[in-house]
């Protein structure tokens, strides 16, 4: 399953990244691959916090899938 993410630069310049399927999933960089980095991470932090405490995930972290490249 790849999980989608969105891409916004905010007003420092940094890449603030979210996944919308994982409420509160949110990371960010300085440049677009470290965003992209940062954010797999958190996900996997996500699931795995799930799983520790018993709520059931219907996420794998296989990959990430995204719809486009950040505005600059």
């Amino acid at each position: 399953m790849k999980l989608v993410v969105t891409l916004d630069r905010d007003e420092t310049g940094m890449i603030v990244v979210e996944c919308p399927s994982i409420p509160g999933c949110i990371s960010q960089g300085k440049t677009e691959a470290e965003a992209l980095a940062n954010i797999r991470e958190a996900i996997q932090a996500c699931m795995e916090g799930r799983a520790t405490t018993g709520r059931v995930s219907a996420f794998r972290n296989t990959g990430i899938s995204r719809p486009g490249r950040c505005a600059r």
